[in-house]
């Protein structure tokens, strides 16, 4: 039988321990989270989505889809930018143990084998995994409308402006120009170049 809850949670721990007692039991949560712990992370609007956690028995499955907007800066005129960020989450922990459920002198817990802690016993804590997920969302070089090829105003003034042949970075310039000086492999053995 698969029973189910839906609520609208804030709280930092997510208790799945009736999920992993009771194989195919699903849990369904809908989530509102602001990130306030996060001094790298500048939310316009809450992280919205939700949870749902079933157990197989062997394993806990949390799946779910989360939404926001965060305020980056552009990597080229390094302006603040508003950017939308939605991600799905689809995650499996192993589960060691019999389940209460089937047997009365045993239970079932999370055993996550992850380099930081996303359980607290059968419990998530669900801010950790939201942040783990949001943050690999995260562009690594965000841009504004004028990308890196386009006339920034921001950056023209700036003078972050590059020219049509000029490396992004100075070193990927010299580095260029390095390969550009080296003698062909002919002309070391002392043959003839054309």
């Amino acid at each position: 039988m698969v029973h189910s809850a839906r609520t609208m949670r804030r709280d930092e721990l997510l208790d799945l321990n009736d999920v992993l007692q009771h194989p195919g039991r699903r849990i369904e949560v809908d989530i509102s989270t602001e990130m306030d712990e996060e001094e790298d992370l500048d939310l316009v609007t809450p992280l919205d989505g939700f949870l749902e956690a079933v157990s197989t028995g062997n394993l806990l499955l949390i799946s779910g889809e989360f939404s926001t907007t965060a305020v980056l800066e552009c990597a080229r005129c390094t302006e603040p930018l508003e950017l939308p960020i939605s991600f799905q989450l689809d995650e499996q922990f192993p589960v060691v143990g019999v389940p209460s459920s089937l047997n009365h002198q045993d239970v079932a817990k999370v055993s996550p084998d992850e380099p930081f802690e996303l359980f607290e016993g059968n419990s998530l804590i669900v801010e950790n995994l939201l942040r783990q997920n949001l943050l690999l969302e995260i562009p690594i070089q965000p841009l504004c409308t004028y990308g890196w090829d386009g006339d920034c105003p921001i950056a023209i003034a700036r003078g972050l402006q590059k020219t049509k042949n000029e490396a992004a970075r100075a070193e990927f310039q010299k580095l260029a120009g390095l390969l550009k000086d080296e003698p062909s492999e002919k002309s070391e053995a002392g043959e003839e170049t054309e």
